[in-house]
């Protein structure tokens, strides 16, 4: 370790992989740290949303509607991740069937800064090029919005509104 506990590795040292259903705690527990460093505190709420994402993500796996995407440092740790879902959209002059959507990007304290994120959302352009995919879309907390400028990703726009 370098000083101030940052690890020295090369970015070539780390192995992106797909993951699989026995990740899904790994997946978990970086979903989890995403929410925090966006500043959620609500422990019930992220508790609710840990339990309902498991179910939802190992469903999604299993009917191939959902891949996500690991790195793992030189001794097997989880370093980072992100994942894939491919969302149905209604037909529309310019779409048709599904649009995959980046979601659940996380990259633990002590590997950021190694380009991490930046092999992750390459790994799942690459999953969704290969199976014919042309558009991804997704919602980008402050701190990732450079890497996706950095690849190319433009800024949409969007609107909400919470139901009362």
């Amino acid at each position: 370790m370098r000083p101030g506990g940052s690890l020295h590795v090369r970015k070539s040292e780390f192995l992106i992989r797909l993951a699989t259903s026995r990740d899904l705690p790994a997946l978990r527990r970086q979903r989890d740290g995403m929410f925090r460093d966006m500043g959620w505190t609500d422990e019930p709420a992220l508790r609710a949303a840990d339990l309902a994402y498991a179910r939802w993500a190992r469903a999604r796996l299993r009917s191939g509607r959902f891949a996500a995407f690991l790195a793992l440092s030189p001794d097997g740790r989880v370093a980072a991740g992100g994942a894939v879902w491919l969302r149905e959209q209604q037909p529309g002059p310019r779409r048709c069937g599904l649009l995959p959507y980046l979601l659940s990007m996380y990259t633990e304290p002590e590997f950021r800064g190694k380009g991490l994120a930046t092999r992750i959302v390459r790994a799942a352009e690459a999953w969704c090029r290969k199976r014919g995919l042309t558009k991804m879309t997704l919602h980008a907390s402050r701190m990732g919005r450079g890497v996706y400028r950095k690849l190319g990703w433009e800024r949409t726009w969007e609107m909400e509104t919470l139901l009362r």
